[in-house]
């Protein structure tokens, strides 16, 4: 199916690597033009390069970070007025429970993510509106439908994104601007893996959870998600998520 998106022009943060990456490689087979932000410049540079060997569109890199209010504004500034769709996806909220995660790094985690998605959306807002429309896709969790104790801190910020993609998605119409969020469970990220072997040596004797189809997502997988939700085949999607994870996170509520 041909998505539509050729000549488009994708602003994706958290770029470099993982859901990202993955992202940015699907939407560029399908011809979109890309602007990849992310801190680590190296990570940017190889997901550029992995890309620009495959495909034929532009591709550019921007060291920037998103938890930082002054950077946002200046990402709009410089991007804003070019690009078409925007993909909100940087951000680590850090895992543990109340008394594991301290407020310094509460603070850290929803500044990197939920205030850095309301400040892109803020901001990046008004010129999609100027452009005459746009999509905006918010990259959630499934964190905030599984209620995890150690993962208190991940599933706020995934609970508040949720409502604020649902609110902003509900609003936004009026502007021809969609707002839709793509909600994933386990992919097969490095950070997915990273917090996985933390769980596994804080609980020796913890078993993994049993995934979907016995395995993990892609970050492929989601790219084709969210392209899909981006592109004029879901003109009609707004302010609603799409949970990607096999069922799993509404598995405790089908029958035995």
């Amino acid at each position: 199916m041909d998505l539509g998106l050729d000549g488009s022009t994708v602003l994706i943060t958290g770029g470099s690597r993982g859901i990202g990456a993955g992202t940015a490689r699907v939407l560029a087979a399908e011809g979109a033009d890309l602007i990849l932000v992310g801190r680590d410049e190296a990570a940017l540079a190889q997901t550029r390069a992995d890309i620009v060997a495959r495909s034929n569109v532009k591709v550019e890199t921007v060291r920037a970070d998103v938890s930082s209010g002054e950077e946002v504004i200046w990402l709009a500034e410089r991007y804003g007025p070019r690009i078409n769709i925007l993909v909100n996806n940087a951000g680590a909220v850090p895992g543990g429970d109340l008394f594991a995660v301290t407020e310094a790094r509460w603070r850290e985690g929803w500044d990197t993510k939920v205030f850095a998605y309301i400040n892109m959306c803020r901001v990046f807002y008004p010129h999609l509106k100027s452009r005459g429309g746009g999509v905006i896709v918010n990259v959630l969790g499934t964190g905030s439908h599984q209620k995890r104790f150690d993962y208190i801190c991940g599933g706020m910020a995934n609970a508040s994104l949720d409502f604020f993609t649902e609110t902003l998605g509900a609003h936004s119409p009026v502007d021809n601007i969609r707002v839709v969020g793509v909600s994933p469970g386990p992919v097969a990220t490095e950070r997915y893996h990273s917090i996985t072997e933390q769980r596994l040596k804080s609980n020796p004797g913890m078993s993994l959870p049993k995934t979907a189809f016995g395995r993990i997502a892609t970050p492929e997988e989601l790219g084709q998600t969210i392209a899909f939700v981006a592109s004029p085949r879901s003109a009609y999607t707004s302010g609603t998520i799409v949970t990607v994870d096999g069922g799993m996170s509404v598995r405790k509520y089908a029958p035995l």
